[in-house]
């Protein structure tokens, strides 16, 4: 006589309100949609570290310069709107001195700033 309990209280938890879970019912969903959205961005975040890495210095001189073919390749594989990138060059230009001596600060930057 209890089994039918089971069902009305999954089924009570889908409301239309809002909470930080969802609907219990959509929670493998999600959580496979996480994971896919998670593995695209290490994915993407490991190729703009080894392009500032690997050319650390050059991406220097081309963010004081305001611009460069590395530096726009580091900004496209970021994902950062064509539209932002003049803005985020002066935002960089702003914190050079980090950028120096913290190539990680650069990628977490540049990251931050993708879509």
């Amino acid at each position: 006589m209890r089994w039918p309990l089971i069902p009305i209280a999954f089924l009570a938890a889908c409301t239309g309100e809002a909470n930080h879970l969802g609907n219990p019912l959509l929670l493998p969903i999600s959580g496979i949609s996480t994971a896919i959205g998670n593995a695209a961005y290490d994915g993407r975040r490991g190729r703009v570290e080894v392009l500032v890495k690997s050319n650390h210095p050059a991406l220097m001189s081309q963010i004081m310069a305001g611009s460069g073919p590395l530096l726009a390749t580091a900004m496209e594989t970021a994902g950062i709107p064509p539209s932002e990138r003049a803005a985020r060059i002066i935002q960089m230009q702003g914190d050079i001195g980090l950028y120096q001596q913290s190539p990680e600060a650069l990628v977490t930057a540049l990251m931050v700033y993708g879509s």
